[in-house]
């Protein structure tokens, strides 16, 4: 058995969030553990839906997946998120309400982003076709006092992950 916990990857589009998590993610199913995983993107197209890019409207899409969290967490279900959750204050929100919060900033500088950036989507808000595009248009507030910092463009995702994992053994949130 485990206890729950949240294990929350923030970053700038790009940074590597969903496949460092990706790979906790399966370490953690290989171990018998009870996990899910919300995907920013996959979030925003079940639970967000209609939901637009403000400010407003991604607090709220934070909030809405903490409150997933907090409930999954509680019942014994570990959370992890991988979801850009630009602006401090709503990650810090769900920090209060979700017990065992770990937060993990994948830092990536932007042209390094960019330039990962299979769907073009850096290119056109770089050219002013996409409005409210985080690190470019819209701020990113790196979180300041995250229990891991990743370098993803010092590390491959596998060093990364296991970062991640010595930090959930330090915290006794794992001891499969």
């Amino acid at each position: 058995m485990h206890k729950g916990f949240t294990l929350w990857f923030t970053g700038l589009s790009g940074s590597g969030k969903t496949t460092i998590s990706t790979l906790i993610h399966e370490r953690l199913r290989q171990a018998g553990a009870k996990v899910e995983m919300l995907d920013g993107d996959i979030v925003r197209e079940n639970l967000s839906q209609g939901l637009g890019f403000s400010k407003q409207d991604r607090d709220t899409n934070i909030r809405r997946i903490g409150f997933v969290c907090e409930l999954l967490s509680r019942h014994g279900v570990i959370a992890i998120v991988a979801a850009i959750s630009p602006y401090r204050e709503a990650r810090e929100d769900v920090r209060r309400r979700v017990e065992n919060f770990v937060e993990v900033y994948v830092e990536c500088p932007l042209e390094v982003t960019a330039s990962r950036d299979v769907k073009g989507l850096y290119k056109k808000a770089l050219a002013g076709e996409i409005p409210h595009f985080t690190g470019v248009t819209d701020p990113y507030e790196p979180p300041l006092a995250p229990e891991v910092i990743i370098h993803s463009d010092q590390e491959n995702p596998r060093q990364s992950a296991d970062r991640v994992w010595a930090t959930l053994k330090e915290l006794g949130l794992v001891s499969f």
